[in-house]
């Protein structure tokens, strides 16, 4: 069996790898092609995953269509050679279009209700929709998708990125951190780049939490580009961390994760790390899940984040456990299924 998975953000470098060390452990042919955008070929390089890089992000509105463009006639011409027998992403513009347009039966996993523009372009192309049961139906119903053809399950993506994790709890030191303070807070900064969030790159919703927070604790930011990097570097109570790192043990090792993101919250939560959600858009439900859950907070007020983060870092609380759906296996049976095999 021939599989083409296509990794368009650097989350589904973590996501898609056990599901890839799978695949070739059971000797199947796996195509992997990315773009060039954030960290995605870092942490390719990290993980010693091979790929073809086809195209790249767009800013601005125009430059989104256009690159958009450009990659589908890319990949199209690639695909068209390859001939995979089944063709995997996770919200990926391109591989939707490129697959039905050759006649591969895709397999989709979502978990941004939100995005309404990438949505409408590619659900109503894909054979398998595999989507978190928090996220209500019709928000995907209402762009095209077919009801046939999703899979609902108990939980959210990121269950697969730590299907194989190995705590380093000398991660500080690996990183040489020189950790002042007592407690560390690891803060990451709002996706601005993503069509579904109107924000400027050139500003942070995490700028004022940092100045309110850098004399009660470390602050180590996460920036996913470098304009953000910027905003942060000339501030001495800031440490920068360039990825690709471990994340998983940095989250694990802090006291606190303070997110304008989605993606690190959630693995944060499902770390066990006390973690507070500032993003500045509509709430996911994916995020709602894990705020119902008791596993995450959630505020856009900043006295209100401040008095949050103060009692998290004087009590860690008892980790509560929550049940999951396999989400690895459910994809892993939906590639074969899909193939045929």
């Amino acid at each position: 069996m021939k599989v083409w998975i296509d990794l368009v953000n650097s989350p589904h470098v973590r996501f898609f790898k056990s599901i890839i060390d799978y695949l070739k452990a059971e000797g199947e042919d796996v195509l992997i092609t990315s773009r060039k955008f954030g960290d995605i070929h870092k942490l390719l390089a990290l993980f010693k995953i091979g790929h073809i890089s086809v195209g790249k992000h767009g800013v601005s509105l125009s430059q989104k269509l256009e690159e958009s463009t450009k990659r589908s006639y890319e990949l199209s011409r690639l695909i068209s050679n390859e001939k995979p027998d089944v063709a995997v992403s996770k919200h990926s513009i391109e591989l939707p279009r490129v697959s039905f347009g050759l006649g591969i039966p895709s397999v989709y996993v979502l978990d941004n209700e939100h995005a309404l523009a990438a949505n409408k372009l590619t659900l109503p192309l894909c054979n398998k929709i595999i989507i978190p049961e928090a996220i209500d139906t019709w928000d995907v119903l209402k762009t095209g998708a077919d009801p046939n053809n999703l899979i609902r399950y108990n939980g959210t993506s990121e269950l697969t990125h730590l299907k194989d994790f190995k705590y380093n709890d000398k991660i500080f030191e690996d990183l040489n951190l020189n950790l002042e303070k007592q407690k560390t807070i690891l803060m990451r900064p709002e996706p601005a780049l993503a069509s579904y969030l109107d924000t400027d790159c050139k500003k942070s919703v995490l700028s004022p939490i940092v100045d309110a927070l850098e004399e009660y604790a470390n602050i180590l930011v996460i920036p996913r580009f470098k304009e953000q990097q910027q905003i942060f570097e000339d501030d001495p109570d800031v440490t920068l961390i360039k990825p690709p790192v471990d994340t998983f043990s940095l989250m694990k090792k802090c006291d606190l994760v303070i997110g304008a993101g989605g993606t690190m919250n959630r693995e944060a939560a499902l770390l066990g790390t006390p973690v507070i959600s500032c993003y500045p858009g509509k709430i996911l439900a994916v995020d709602k899940y894990y705020v119902d859950q008791g596993l995450m907070k959630r505020s856009t007020n900043l006295d209100e984040i401040i008095d949050i983060s103060l009692n998290l870092l004087k009590d860690h609380g008892d980790k509560k456990e929550i049940e999951t759906d396999d989400l690895f296996d459910l994809v892993i049976r939906n590639i074969y299924e899909s193939a045929g095999f």
